[in-house]
Order: structure tokens, then sequence, then C-alpha cells
């Protein structure tokens, strides 16, 4: 019983199961942000434009009493293509921005084991 709760304890301290939880909060949180720009901003000029908020009844049609509606994927589609595109840039350009502004300041000051070295070799070259 105690190799299974400690097995359990360094399943849990992993790294990423720690990273996948917080994804998940993160994702939750996020939730209603996409979910408001999405009803309350895109579907609502889609709804300006075409006189309905969603594309549900495009191209709907009923065969043998069953109602088909195509226009319920291109709704999920759309649905889709906004969060991806609110995420991408909400979320995954501006921290590639700071990555690559970490990177650059990184690249630009030189560790201290690399300034003694370039010191040490520009000695040898007076001596």
């Amino acid at each position: 019983m105690k190799n299974m709760i400690l097995g359990f304890k360094e399943f849990i301290s992993r790294g990423n199961v720690i990273d996948l939880a917080v994804g998940v909060i993160i994702g939750a949180a996020f939730s209603p942000i996409v979910t408001a720009l999405t009803d309350n901003v895109i579907m609502a000029l889609i709804a300006a434009i075409f006189g309905k908020p969603n594309f549900d009844h495009v191209g709907e049609f009923t065969l043998n009493g069953a109602t088909v509606m195509p226009g319920t994927v291109i709704t999920a589609l759309i649905n889709f293509l906004l969060i991806a595109f609110a995420l991408y840039f909400c979320i995954v350009l501006p921290m590639n921005k700071l990555r690559k502004s970490k990177e650059v300041e990184e690249i630009a000051t030189p560790s201290e084991d690399i300034v003694l070295l370039t010191e040490i070799r520009d000695l040898l070259k007076k001596n």
C-alpha cells in the first residue's frame, strides 16, 4: 500500500501532469472570454449581415420526417475557427513575442563564463 501511495505521489509531482492541470484550469478560465467574443461580437455581426446569429438552418431539409441541418456543421466550424483565432492572437502570439524577446536579451548579454573566457583570450593574445 505504501508503494502505491509513493508511486501516486511521484506521478502527481511530475511536471507534465501539473502542466496539464494548469492548462485545463487556464482553458476553463479563458472559455468565458472566448464564448463572449464568439457569441456577443462575431455572431452578432453575422446576425447583422445574414439576419440570423448562426448558420444552423442553412440548407435545412426534411427527409422522411427527420430534419437534416447541415448548417450546424458550418456553425461549429466557424466557432472552432473563431476560438482558434482568439487563442492564437490573444495567447500564442504574445507568448511567442515574449519568449523571443527573452532569447534576444539572453543573446545580447553574454553569461559570466563567456565574459571571463573572452577576457582570458584577450589577455593571451596580448602576451
